[in-house]
């Protein structure tokens, strides 16, 4: 039995008795955890409005045997309430708050760089610059790479040949859209890109434009994703939604509710 302080995204939170909740968060150090909140649906609790999800609060916690116990809370920045009234920017960051959970499966494993990750794209979301949907596909792929899944959008997937992400020079659709007369194709099981020689069956033919989206996404080039045409927006998502939820084997539910602004 012990103390610690840390700080952390409240990701989720379910009723425990008649006042308590579990709150699950995703915190710098420690990584993720599962908490007692005590009286937080109290109307006269302490810091139950801290501890609600999008709430980015330094926490003092006291060990226990199966859950933690909240001794203390306070509220860093509440992300949430820029969010609530946008359904664009709402849905696509509870999106973002199931899938980090769905990234980091093992309770108090150290997960620095997707907490990271989760406050830029919750602050993105906040700031309402770019379209929440570019926003969440950038930190569905961000979160890929962390894990190791980072989609092949320059070589092939399966025997490394190059210069793919080019299209092979044009073709149907006005915008690369074959490229090459299937040249290259996007095969999910595969992990991104195959040539000619690699593609197997079932893969798809994106456009050109689409995988240098993909791409613009992952190294957060933002001059040319905000540019990018709105059917290569939503064909960009279509793959990144479908790549996240086949390499996790798990469905994204948040996913369904997402459109774009």
């Amino acid at each position: 039995m012990g103390h610690y302080r840390d700080d952390g995204i409240v990701l989720r939170t379910q009723d425990l008795g008649e006042a308590d909740h579990i709150v699950t968060i995703l915190t710098r150090r420690t990584g993720r955890i599962r908490a007692v909140g005590k009286g937080v649906r109290r109307t006269k609790s302490r810091f139950g409005a801290r501890l609600e999800p999008f709430t980015h609060v330094d926490l003092q916690l006291h060990t226990g045997r199966s859950l933690d116990y909240v001794t203390q809370a306070e509220t860093v920045r509440a992300y949430g309430e820029p969010l609530a009234a946008d359904y664009p920017r709402y849905t696509s960051g509870t999106a973002m708050l199931e899938t980090a959970e769905r990234f980091t499966p093992v309770e108090k494993e150290p997960a620095l760089r997707q907490f990271l990750l989760l406050v830029g794209g919750l602050r993105a979301l906040g700031e309402g610059v770019h379209d929440p949907r570019l926003v969440l596909d950038a930190f569905l792929l961000r979160s890929l790479a962390v894990a190791g899944y980072a989609p092949a959008l320059a070589e092939c997937a399966l025997c490394g040949a190059a210069d793919l992400a080019a299209g092979g020079g044009g073709g149907a659709g006005g915008g690369g859209g074959g490229a090459g007369g299937g040249s290259r194709a996007f095969a999910i099981a595969a992990g991104g890109l195959t040539c000619r020689s690699c593609r197997p069956p079932g893969a798809a033919t994106p456009s050109v434009h689409t995988i240098a989206l993909m791409s613009a996404l992952l190294r957060g080039d933002w001059a040319h994703a905000d540019a990018a045409e709105r059917r290569h927006q939503v064909e960009c998502s279509g793959l990144v939604a479908a790549y996240l939820q086949w390499h996790l084997e798990h469905t994204i539910r948040s996913l369904q509710h997402v459109e774009h602004a």
